[in-house]
């Protein structure tokens, strides 16, 4: 008999592409059909079958603080009292942008939008405004949202222009987005020689989160800094998944290193749909009404998501010791599998973002990354999953560890990783990765 997730999965690929909003929610690299969450609450989500998983996707990031935290529930109901949106100016707005420069200096002028995807696409924009310069440099392996410009592949060691990477995306779209190599400094230094004076923005995940987690090597990001510096170029931080994830203020924080503009995420507004942009106020002063580069939105600081993104950053304020609480638990995942993996996988960890590569080679690079047994991830992932563990369906998605997860979480997890490695028949099929 088929289960009532199953039913929906048949019914929802009638009318929605491939059954669902956003496509590795499909659990098509797993093999599976995808589960349909019907509740959630701390660190559990409950699917539809009335089944319970311990969630390490957290809406795959942002849920820091675990499902439906009382303080923001609370805060949200109150608000929605009031009207749901007004496509007006609110004092809500106002709250949550000086929080956010607050506790991210690089943002004392900072922008509401509805998604990271429209917060990198107007950065981008307000950096070719800015510099007066058209092409920017992206890696190969980051993912910065699906705006069209951005939506490009690298061919094999191939650091020009790129190609569209999707359908419907005209080549004269990206001919203006060029593609290096994470963690590889000679392939930026390339580019900026093949196209002095023309590049407007570095666009960097300071942390990639995109390829599965890989970290920058030392003196990347600051590398970084100093050859945007040299050629008057502007270097963003992709801050989707690292920003107030990876310390209070996000990865710039966390490594000292100061971008000229930041991009956030569905975190600013506590999980719900937001983003922001930021920078320096003569760099964000180009953005109209004060300047020449148009950026809009209805939806844009709306008081409902507003409301908990501003609970959230005051609870994270609070709590000084929520991320060491944080990586202390993502740690202890890490080392766990490390040990039991014996040498035949890769674990990449960094605060609360870890993630396990079935490859024995160190990853550091989308080479790395994608030389992962994707086959024997399917294996693990449908194993957890039987276990009652949830975790991100695709190999090159982070885990996202929450303050919710308890002490029991943890160590029920733990024993359902013991058990997979060492178990005989999985142990012989990865002998062979």
């Amino acid at each position: 008999m088929k289960t009532k997730s199953e039913l929906l999965f048949e019914k929802a690929k009638k009318c929605i592409p491939g059954g669902v909003n956003s496509p590795v929610r499909a659990f098509g690299s797993v093999g599976m059909s995808p589960r349909f969450i019907e509740s959630a609450k701390g660190s559990y989500i409950i699917d539809v079958d009335g089944k319970e998983y311990i969630d390490y996707v957290c809406s795959w990031g942002p849920g820091i603080l675990g499902h439906a935290h009382p303080q923001v529930i609370e805060a949200v109901q109150k608000a929605c009292e009031k009207g749901l949106t007004y496509g007006a100016p609110t004092e809500k707005e106002l709250e949550l942008a000086e929080l956010i420069a607050d506790l991210i200096p690089s943002m004392p002028v900072n922008r509401l939008v509805s998604s990271g995807t429209e917060a990198v696409m107007s950065a981008i924009r307000v950096a070719r405004g800015f510099t007066g310069r058209d092409k920017i440099i992206k890696f190969r392996g980051c993912y910065h949202g699906h705006s069209d410009g951005l939506l490009v592949k690298a061919g094999s060691a191939a650091l020009t222009t790129s190609v569209p990477d999707s359908a419907g995306v005209p080549a004269d779209y990206t001919k203006n987005t060029l593609v290096a190599s994470y963690n590889d400094q000679s392939s930026v230094e390339r580019l900026f020689e093949e196209n002095e004076g023309e590049i407007a923005a570095v666009l960097v995940e300071p942390v990639a989160a995109n390829m599965g987690v890989v970290l920058p090597e030392e003196g990347f990001l600051p590398f970084l800094r100093d050859i945007t510096k040299k050629n008057g170029s502007l270097l963003i931080f992709d801050e989707v998944i690292t920003g107030f994830r990876l310390a209070l203020g996000g990865a710039q924080q966390y490594y000292g290193v100061m971008p000229d503009l930041t991009t956030l995420g569905k975190i600013v507004g506590g999980g719900m749909p937001i983003g922001a942009y930021g920078g320096r106020k003569e760099i964000m002063d180009m953005v109209s009404p004060v300047g020449p580069v148009y950026q809009a939105g209805t939806l844009s600081g709306n008081p409902i998501a507003t409301t908990a993104g501003i609970e959230t950053l005051k609870i994270l304020k609070q709590d000084i010791n929520i991320y060491n609480r944080l990586e202390k638990k993502t740690e202890l995942l890490a080392e766990t599998v490390r040990e039991v993996g014996n040498g035949i996988i890769s674990v990449n960890q960094i605060g609360s973002l870890m993630s396990i590569f079935f490859t024995p080679e160190t990853v550091k690079d989308y080479e790395g990354a994608v030389s992962s047994d994707t086959d024997a991830y399917a294996e693990y992932f449908r194993y957890m999953l039987g276990h009652g563990i949830y975790l991100a369906p695709a190999q090159f998605e982070a885990m996202f560890v929450s303050d919710a997860h308890s002490e029991e979480d943890i160590q029920k997890t733990i024993f359902a990783m013991k058990e997979f490695f060492t178990d005989k028949k999985i142990n012989d099929r990865m002998e062979l990765i």
